[in-house]
Parts: C-alpha cells; sequence; structure tokens
C-alpha cells in the first residue's frame, strides 16, 4: 500500500572546472562514498550523479531531475567552492524539494599533513556558503542539515527529510474520496478543494453512497467468509448476549470493507472520507472497515473532513517502517484535574490500531448518532509516548497547518463502558496553554495523530509545500504565540 523504495533522491555535488582533474576526482569518489554511506540506511536510494561544474551541465540535471516523476527531492553538497551564479538558471526552475548538505567529507583536520591541496578539496565551508547564499537570495524553499556526515544523528536528519519529501511527492498525485459531503453546517471540516489542488496536489471528488453500495453488493460470500475467518484470528471478538446478532453485524462491516477494498483500487485513490448523514442504502457506518484501511496505510478521517483524511495519509507515509502509528483522531473530552490535565482523544468509530497497545477487541454496540444499525468496530487503548496532534486549517487565504507536541500516557483506570478506541494525552507545554494556543489559532477538532513522527517533520511537510506552520510544544507562552499569529498575518496573509 506505502511503498517508499518507488521514490528516489539525487545527490548533487557542485564544483568547479578550475581545481584540475585529479581534485574532481577525488571530489567524485569522496561524494560516492557519502551516497553509499546514506544508502546503508535510507528509507528510498539515494542516487550519485556526476560532479557538477558549469551552468549548462546543472541547468540540465535540474530539469531532469523536475520532470522525473519518480525523483522526489535532491540533496545537494558544496564538496568544493562551486560559484553559485553557476546554478541560478537550473535553481529558477525548481519545485522539487531541496536539501542543503553542510558537511565535509574529512571530519577532522589533520594538522600535521594539510597543505593546499588538502585545502582546495575540502571547502564546503566556502562552498555551502555560496550556495545559501544564491538560495537565499532566490527564496528558495530548502532544508539544510549541518554535522559530519558519517554521524548517526545527522543521517536521522537526512532521512526524516526524505520521508516528508516522499509523503509531499504522494501527496501531489493523492485522490482523497468523499463518500457524500462535509457534516453540514460545519465550518473546519469544509474548505477550498481547488487551493487544496493547487497547493498540494490533492484530488477530493465527489461520489454518492451509492456509488459505493453498488460495490458492496458485488461482493461474494466467499469473499466475505474468507474476511471473516481473517477476524477471527486477528481480534478478539465479544460476542455478547446474542451470538448471532453480533456475527451478522461484523459479517456488515466485512462487506463494506471488501466494498471500499475494490472502489478505492478502482478509482486509484488512497484516502478517503464518510459521513454519518449520508448513509442511504447502507445497514451500517463503516467502522471496522475504516480501521482495517487506516492500518494498511489509507488515509482517513470522518464527518467529509477531506484535509484530515490527506493528512494521515501522509503520516501513513512519513512514518512508514517507523516504530509507533499514525491515525484519525479527534479531541473528544478533557480531564481538568488540577494535577493531572489530559485530552481524551477518540472518535465514533474510526480509530487506527496502529497505535494500540495491545491486540484489539471485536464489538459491536449501538451508535447513538446517524439512525442506522450497531456497527461493528475495534476497541482499544492507543500505547503511552511520545506523540503529536496535527490539522490542516484553511483561513480562506491560505492554509494553516497547526500541531501540538504531546505525550501519549496510560489510562489510571479501565474504560469499562467506553465503547470505541482511545488514546488519552498530555499536551505540551501544559494543557492550558496548549488548548488556548490551539484554539488562538484556528485548529479544528479533527487531527492526524501520530507516535512515529516529530514535529520536525511537520515544518518540514510545510515548508516543503509552502504554507504556514505553527507547532505548539515546549517554550511556547501565549504572550508570544499571539505575536508569531500575528507576525505569520503578515508574511503569509498576502503570499499565494
Amino acid at each position: 500500500m506505502i511503498n517508499l523504495e518507488k521514490y528516489e533522491f539525487w545527490f548533487l555535488t557542485g564544483s568547479q572546472d578550475l581545481y584540475g582533474e585529479e581534485t574532481l576526482r577525488q571530489a567524485s569518489e569522496n561524494a560516492r562514498k557519502i551516497v553509499a554511506a546514506l544508502n546503508q540506511g535510507a528509507p528510498c536510494p539515494v542516487v550519485f550523479n556526476p560532479i557538477l561544474t558549469n551552468a549548462d551541465d546543472i541547468e540540465r540535471i535540474l530539469r531532469k531531475a523536475e520532470s522525473n516523476t519518480a525523483c522526489a527531492g535532491l540533496i545537494a553538497w558544496m564538496h568544493t567552492f562551486s560559484p553559485a551564479k553557476m546554478w541560478v538558471r537550473g535553481l529558477r526552475s525548481l519545485t522539487k524539494p531541496l536539501l542543503q548538505l553542510n558537511t565535509q567529507f574529512n571530519a577532522a583536520i589533520p594538522y600535521a599533513t594539510m597543505d593546499m591541496d588538502f585545502m582546495n578539496l575540502n571547502q564546503s565551508a566556502h562552498g555551502d556558503r555560496e550556495f545559501g547564499h544564491i538560495t537565499a537570495r532566490m527564496d528558495i524553499p530548502r532544508k539544510v542539515i549541518a554535522g559530519h556526515w558519517c554521524d548517526s544523528l545527522f543521517q536521522e536528519r537526512v532521512f526524516a527529510w526524505m520521508r516528508v519529501a516522499c509523503a509531499v511527492a504522494d501527496a501531489r498525485q493523492l485522490t482523497v474520496v468523499r463518500f457524500g459531503d462535509n457534516m453540514r453546517d460545519v465550518a473546519v471540516t469544509d474548505g477550498d478543494k481547488v487551493a487544496a489542488l493547487e497547493k498540494f496536489g490533492w484530488s477530493v471528488p465527489y461520489y454518492g453512497i451509492g456509488d459505493l453500495v453498488h460495490y458492496m453488493n458485488e461482493v461474494d460470500d466467499g469473499q466475505i467468509d474468507r474476511l471473516m475467518r481473517e477476524y477471527a484470528d486477528a481480534y478478539l471478538i465479544c460476542w455478547g448476549d446474542d451470538k448471532e446478532r453480533t456475527l451478522a453485524h461484523i459479517h456488515e462491516q466485512a462487506k463494506i470493507e471488501l466494498g471500499l477494498r475494490l472502489f478505492l483500487s478502482d478509482k486509484k485513490a488512497n484516502a478517503f472520507t464518510t459521513n454519518f448523514q449520508d448513509l442511504h442504502g447502507m445497514k451500517q457506518l463503516p467502522g471496522l472497515a475504516v480501521q482495517r484501511l487506516l492500518v494498511d496505510g489509507f488515509g482517513f478521517a470522518g464527518e467529509g473532513d477531506w484535509k484530515t483524511a490527506a493528512m494521515v495519509r501522509a503520516f501513513k507515509t512519513m512514518g512508514h517502517g517507523l516504530p509507533g502509528g499514525a491515525s484519525f483522531m479527534e479531541d473528544y473530552t478533557y480531564n481538568l484535574e488540577p494535577d493531572n490535565m489530559m485530552i481524551l482523544g477518540a472518535h465514533m468509530l474510526e480509530v487506527c490500531p496502529s497505535i494500540a497497545t495491545k491486540k484489539p477487541s471485536l464489538e459491536v454496540h449501538p451508535l447513538s448518532i446517524g439512525g442506522k444499525e450497531s456497527p461493528a468496530r475495534l476497541v482499544f487503548d492507543g500505547k503511552p509516548g511520545a506523540s503529536l496532534c496535527a490539522a490542516m486549517v484553511d483561513m480562506g487565504n491560505r492554509f494553516r497547518l497547526v500541531c501540538n507536541e504531546t505525550e501519549s500516557v496510560s489510562a489510571p483506570s479501565r474504560f469499562g463502558a467506553l465503547p470505541t478506541a482511545r488514546v488519552l494525552w498530555k499536551p505540551l507545554p501544559d494543557m492550558l496553554t496548549a488548548c488556548e494556543a490551539w484554539i488562538l489559532a484556528g485548529g479544528g477538532h479533527h487531527t492526524a495523530y501520530s507516535s512515529a513522527i516529530t514535529s520536525d517533520y511537520i515544518r518540514d511537510f510545510a515548508e516543503m509545500c509552502g504554507i504556514e506552520c505553527l507547532v505548539i510544544g515546549n517554550g511556547v507562552t501565549i504572550s508570544t504565540f499571539r505575536n508569531e499569529l500575528r507576525w505569520n498575518e503578515a508574511y503569509w496573509g498576502g503570499r499565494k
């Protein structure tokens, strides 16, 4: 479902032709060694390219990268001194994410043996500043990572940036299917779909719920029986007082799941939304079916919230293969005890079991909204640990990405009657500051939740997409946050 290895990153090494062939051969060999080291742990391939020493070659390689759909980003390193005017023509048309490495092949200064040949070869301190000047002057969005290329923290930061760039590349071809529209009269789940297509690449087509029902009706009993056996192996089924009724309601979710998979495959869609106000022709609101698609990497949000569905897909892509998980989430209710303030995150049905502490239970309970029969769903507690929530907000003239760093915790008592999956978290820097800042920023009640990535991923995603980003975490105060909102309005308010 998610395959990061279909993407690649082109490694560009800058130099010039004044150093002579021997120096350029050595620079090429050094660059190859750095690429090989990165490929030992990178989430997708890093591709070596020949040393760049003139404007024509630079423009040619950058244009080639722009037209290559597999190329998700460029990693630039000025091994020696590369005069920045050579880069201007190529950089003018750059739209791919750009990472500048501020590194050096040699880790330590060889005091006793260094000569001018060594100095000419190891001029990253010189060349990187020249390249940094021209990208700053041209106002090109980019990431700069400083350190030695062998250092594990340096490499981890590079790999995290690559993951975000993969999510951006995935977004540029993302289709978010809307089964019905957004929940009636709700503001934050709505938004400008044309602007989203222009800014992120998200296509957000509408389909009637009857289109899904048609696919469900094409599912045969043999397919459903096989999936029911899979459910029995994967989950702890709570049969309740009426086993036949429970079985029938789980059977209906299996039918929904199979229909959804066929529909989304045919539409080449990797994210979708549903709406409990638009279920004509369906017996249940999709619950278990959605949770299982979430585990497989699909993005989802309830109530027609297509922006959150797209962000859940982005989180799934960024965190693919990392410890932890990602899910659609909603701030549901507060614990306001002075010494233990927390938020309970949940939703009616559709929380992803990738964040579960243990094997989920499969249960059937009434749903007090929507007017349909009791849907089957997975019930579990979320894992404790570092986490975050983020909401994509349409501010009318721009998109704003709001992120809150959080610490998920174990419940102090057992949830004895709550029939939904849930997770408790403590927002940073503290509950009151985080809630006030979130509301001041216009953040929605729906979020994409992750225990696999950090706020650095969020900042990089916003930078690559050219949108406003606000992070609420340690060190934030309401007075400084209000000022950031005012400054952002001055900067972002007039930008397209």
